[in-house]
């Protein structure tokens, strides 16, 4: 039995897939740049209006006397002279500025007769110009490689004149669960059976991550069944095997597994809950065994396979960690290092504060209604009090 943190060091060291994708924008939230992008071009290209109004030559005189309109500079139609001391062109937010001009009058501040313009406020210095390259220039890296994706990024992108990326293939994660006793939802139970549920918010969070899923479905307690759904997805990256990893005579998966030449790396975590979690690997092909306990299953899903999702495409393993007041005391805890479900809240004063769920018990799903923080209890952790901090990590 290991550590968490010598658990996290093996699944840290598992190099990012090599393969990539070329994707068109709109395919790549959600992915992982293998490269820099760089812009393309700058962005504004040329000094363009920021406001609608009148683009002029500053003086400290402009007030004296009327202005001569001399054109109009509409966006993407450019003005084609020079404007002198005493004119002025018409622009609008987003044209670019005529030559000769450094300072827009909004059309609010003025008053205009046919080709006559006079400025009725009072114009302190040159201003409501957006310089080219405010936002970017031509060569300026913009996103670097290893950042996920966002919605915002594309626009950026776009705009850099970048109509693709190239991102780190998904991970290819097979889900198996196992066991005799597990039924799909609808189903009308017998004596002794249960609903399979582990696999849902499991695929969801793997999505979330980053991976394309492929459900294997439940496996039988027969190790020629688990072969049979393995061998099936004989290409993924990782598999994911939920239960059947205890030492029971109904617990196959971790001996199917060896048989077809996964390695051990460890066999159990001493951590709370998640003991049974365990790793193997075959080439460049892993296993991250899950408990079958739901509560056990997605707490080490977020503490150990989604820093293997990150690892394998290109992101530090490591969580976020935080930490934040207590909202109630805790009691002291035991001989092993545990996490226990909470919910972080702010008050009215934005101040964070940390409830933990009433119930810790390893096979209850109903605490993660509300709990969107793991609070971390080292082993031997002495009882705390309302207003102690603990740090963790959150569940988003």
């Amino acid at each position: 039995m290991i550590t968490r943190q010598e658990a996290l060091a093996h699944i840290g060291s598992v190099p990012a897939i090599g393969e990539t994708e070329t994707l068109p924008l709109e395919a790549c939230v959600g992915r992982i740049l293998t490269d820099d992008v760089a812009a393309r071009l700058t962005h504004p290209p040329a000094a363009m209006s920021a406001m609608d109004g009148y683009a002029v030559p500053f003086t400290e005189t402009l007030s004296d006397g009327p202005l001569e309109l001399i054109g109009e500079a509409a966006a993407g139609t450019p003005f084609d002279g020079i404007v002198a001391p005493g004119q002025c062109v018409r622009v609008f937010t987003g044209s670019v500025i005529p030559r000769g001009c450094d300072h827009v009058i909004i059309q609010e501040d003025v008053r205009r007769q046919d080709n006559r313009v006079w400025t009725e406020m009072p114009q302190a210095s040159p201003r409501n110009i957006r310089q080219a390259g405010i936002d970017f220039r031509e060569g300026q890296v913009l996103l670097e490689a290893g950042t996920r994706i966002r919605p915002v990024h594309l626009s950026i992108c776009a705009a850099a004149n970048h109509a693709s990326m190239i991102v780190h293939r998904r991970p290819r994660v097979a889900l198996l669960t196992n066991g005799d006793e597990l039924k799909p939802p609808g189903s009308d139970l017998q004596p002794g059976q249960i609903i399979s549920s582990n696999e849902y918010a499991l695929m969801a969070l793997l999505r979330d991550w980053g991976a394309e899923v492929i459900n294997l479905g439940t496996a039988r307690d027969d190790p020629s069944d688990i072969r049979r759904r393995v061998e099936d997805a004989g290409n993924s990256d990782v598999f994911v095997p939920i239960g059947g990893a205890s030492v029971g005579d109904h617990d196959h998966m971790k001996d199917v597994f060896g048989r077809l030449g996964f390695d051990p790396v460890f066999t159990k975590i001493a951590i709370k809950p998640g003991k049974p979690t365990w790793h193997s690997r075959r080439g460049h092909q892993y296993v991250l065994g899950l408990p079958g306990n739901p509560a056990s299953a997605l707490v080490c899903a977020h503490l150990f396979l989604r820093p293997l999702m990150n690892a394998l495409q290109g992101q530090p393993a490591n969580a976020q960690w935080m930490q934040a007041p207590l909202a109630v005391p805790l009691p002291a805890n035991g001989a092993r290092e545990a996490f226990q479900r909470g919910t972080l809240a702010r008050a009215e004063n934005d101040a964070p504060s940390i409830t933990p769920a009433s119930n810790q018990d390893s096979s209850l799903l109903t605490p993660f209604v509300n709990a969107n923080f793991l609070i971390h209890r080292p082993s031997h952790a002495p009882a705390l009090t309302a207003g102690d901090m603990v740090e963790g990590v959150r569940l988003d």
